[in-house]
């Protein structure tokens, strides 16, 4: 009978075995995606309980308590955090075959030394042997960060943020690891959003009055030089509807600055324009673009209006446009300023475009790569499918890997998640005959694929 998450979880071959005990594990990691607080890391945060490390931001674990029936009030109200943690607990069995059942007992383990299996039996002796660890040195959110072995963090940051933490961060040499911003304009492409005009009066207050077309470009290329300045490598994108369309988008911003209401066509027109200036500046910039396409925010009223975004309310949208996409990569490739840039999916349906649209503009080092099973997609069949992707269609020994696009300092065990599912897929190619049993090569890929390719990809230095 085999051992409820052991060394060998999810490895299923001796050579899948070797390749991740031998290659794999050790692997620094680089996550070039998530949405740490470079407060907290600066700060060196101190947790009192599993509550704040867990629940306090994390809408995977959200999620699961809501289909549980567990009420809002120890989801996100005011219930204490040993009320919110026990209700976790109680529905934890309920979670066979999700990702975060496993995360969670991957977490115990590598930050904690606990091997125990979270029910509610067990949840006041983890709470409180937990909370006496979280006491004592070593438990911080930069020695949390440093346990993983994290080496390059990306953040996720607003074109009109001033960048204060990260200032300290690049300022503060003792940190064994970086922490880069990254360059997060989604407020300013989504001109049909309410958000957009605080957006203007923000981005305005610090880089000039943004009274047209060419007052926002200008102030978008002034914090784009400020974001460089602090090391910024990495740029990032969300759309829930991919639209463009060529077109003159001056007007368009004027109206838009009137408060008329946009047709569908001038809002495509807005962003197809924005979208070809900030790539060309990306690739003048050597910044890597990411293209988060295919989710449906904030579905919930009533869950919007009680916490805001980012709740958990979110879910797979609309299968993305090829033809428009394409069209985009097109219109830079054909200028010569396409930039690096990586393609992630939700909607299931667009694995395969996305993977074999990336091999259309992979030349210059793979420069277009098909990226990571993202969001609702990272669990074992989500990453299984995304590896086998790459694997027929594309290259899997040129990726770049996985990040986290998390806001938990414990979160970094994903990166071992991805780490045995894809020793377990090369393991599982060698004990069909399908590739030779060369341990030099294969533990090569893997150890490229877990960090060495992401750092030659976006340039990182790390220390």
């Amino acid at each position: 009978m085999t051992t409820f998450m052991n060394e060998d979880f999810l490895l299923t071959s001796d050579i899948s075995k070797k390749l991740y005990h031998d290659y794999a594990a050790n692997c620094p990691i680089i996550d070039y995606h998530n949405h740490l607080s470079a407060k907290d890391i600066y700060e060196r945060r101190c947790f009192e309980n599993l509550t704040q490390v867990w629940l306090e931001a994390d809408h995977y674990k959200w999620r699961c308590m809501r289909v549980c029936g567990v009420p809002e009030y120890y989801v996100t109200g005011a219930a204490s955090d040993y009320e919110k943690f026990m209700k976790f607990a109680e529905i934890t069995p309920l979670l066979i075959g999700t990702p975060v059942y496993h995360w969670v007992h991957l977490e115990l383990q590598r930050y904690f030394g606990i091997d125990t299996v979270l029910t509610s039996k067990t949840a006041d002796a983890i709470w409180n042997q937990t909370a006496e660890m979280l006491k004592n040195p070593g438990f911080d959110a930069v020695s949390l960060l440093e346990k993983a072995n994290a080496k390059i963090l990306c953040t996720t940051d607003d074109p009109a943020d001033d960048l204060e933490w990260h200032l300290n961060l690049a300022a503060d040499t003792s940190l064994p690891f970086a922490v880069l911003p990254s360059f997060r304009p989604d407020r300013f492409l989504n001109i049909d959003q309410a958000g957009w005009g605080t957006a203007i009066q923000q981005l305005g207050h610090r880089y000039g009055a943004i009274t047209d077309w060419d007052s926002l470009i200008a102030a978008l290329k002034k914090s784009l030089d400020f974001f460089g300045q602090i090391g910024c490598k990495v740029t990032d994108h969300g759309f829930i509807q991919f639209r463009y369309t060529t077109g003159n988008p001056a007007p368009i911003v004027t109206k838009a600055l009137a408060g008329e209401i946009l047709s569908e066509e001038e809002i495509a027109i807005y962003q197809g324009a924005l979208l070809n200036v900030l790539g060309k500046e990306y690739w003048e910039r050597n910044l890597t673009m990411q293209l988060h396409l295919g989710p449906i925010r904030n579905n919930s009223p009533k869950l919007f209006a009680s916490f805001g975004a980012d709740a958990g309310g979110d879910s797979i949208g609309a299968a993305t446009d090829a033809f428009k996409l394409s069209a985009f990569l097109q219109h830079l490739d054909g200028q010569d300023c396409l930039p690096k840039t990586i393609l992630y999916n939700l909607h299931p349906a667009d694995n395969a475009m996305f993977a074999t649209m990336a091999v259309n503009f992979a030349s210059d080092g793979a420069k277009v790569q098909y990226g990571a099973a993202w969001w609702l997609h990272d669990h074992i069949r989500g990453i299984s499918e995304q590896i086998d992707q790459l694997l027929e269609t594309g290259a899997m020994a040129r990726s770049v890997g996985m990040l986290t696009d998390s806001r938990a300092l414990t979160s970094f065990v994903r990166h071992e998640y991805y780490r045995r599912i894809l020793c377990d897929k090369l393991g599982t190619l060698v004990e069909k005959g399908l590739y030779p049993a060369d341990m030099e090569t294969l533990g090569m890929i893997v150890e490229n694929v877990c960090w060495k390719n992401a750092v030659e990809y976006f340039g990182f230095e790390v220390k």
